[in-house]
């Protein structure tokens, strides 16, 4: 579904990625690790359209999606889960997920009845506003407003930052459902292992703005892999 080929992206004068080249495909997971700073940010950037590239393509079901601005490749069906979750402080958590619904036709302005089956927090917290919630219930929150966008690519920066141990186990459970039952194509940002490990059908590992494997899951117990993600 997803491609990046040859993908070059610069911040002024310092190329952040050198040359990347992934695929996310329906009903798998594919998880980008690497230390903080070697460009995982930088491309999802890339892949939602936040950031321009200057080399390269990136397609989505074959089309060509370098001129496309971010609200575009929503509409074709990209649903994005920012590092650090950005949702609005001041709304409540049913105007934060409304706020999906942006990129949709009136007909389908609706919040999805399995965004609160995953996440039943939601669902009893709709009127309070999103500031209030804790750092787990937020991340939940970001994920559920990505859904209601009815994306085919989700694509989350780091969800298990800042994230209390249980809540990454419902996190956990409710990509692999996604994946299972709904058969999205998923790319995850991640800096821990074990999480990647158990939920990732395919993985790349990137060292200074480059790919420097690409392999399944199970490759990450490679001596010679993990010496790219440890501090």
């Amino acid at each position: 579904m997803l491609s990046a080929t040859n993908v070059d992206l610069f911040y002024g004068a310092a190329q952040a990625l050198r040359g990347v080249s992934i695929e996310a495909k329906p009903g798998q997971i594919t998880c980008v690790l690497g230390r903080n700073g070697v460009g995982k940010t930088s491309l999802m950037r890339a892949v939602v359209g936040q950031q321009p590239i200057r080399g390269g393509t990136i397609t989505l079901d074959g089309q060509d999606l370098k001129r496309e601005a971010p609200y575009a490749r929503a509409r074709r069906g990209i649903g994005f889960v920012p590092q650090g979750r950005e949702i609005f402080p001041l709304l409540t958590v049913k105007e934060n997920l409304q706020t999906g619904f942006a990129p949709l036709k009136p007909k389908d302005r609706t919040i999805p009845p399995y965004v609160f089956e995953m996440f039943p927090v939601l669902a009893d917290m709709l009127g309070r506003r999103g500031g209030d919630l804790s750092g787990g219930q937020q991340q939940q929150l970001a994920i559920g407003r990505a859904l209601v966008t009815r994306p085919r690519l989700l694509v989350l920066d780091e969800p298990t930052e800042g994230i209390q141990p249980s809540i990454i186990k419902d996190i956990g459970r409710a990509i692999r459902t996604l994946k299972e039952q709904a058969g999205l194509a998923i790319l995850l940002v991640e800096q821990y292992l074990d999480f990647c490990r158990e939920l990732a059908d395919q993985v790349y590992v990137m060292d200074r703005g480059e790919v420097v494997h690409a392999g399944p899951a199970e490759s990450l117990d490679d001596p010679a892999v993990r010496r790219h993600l440890t501090v």
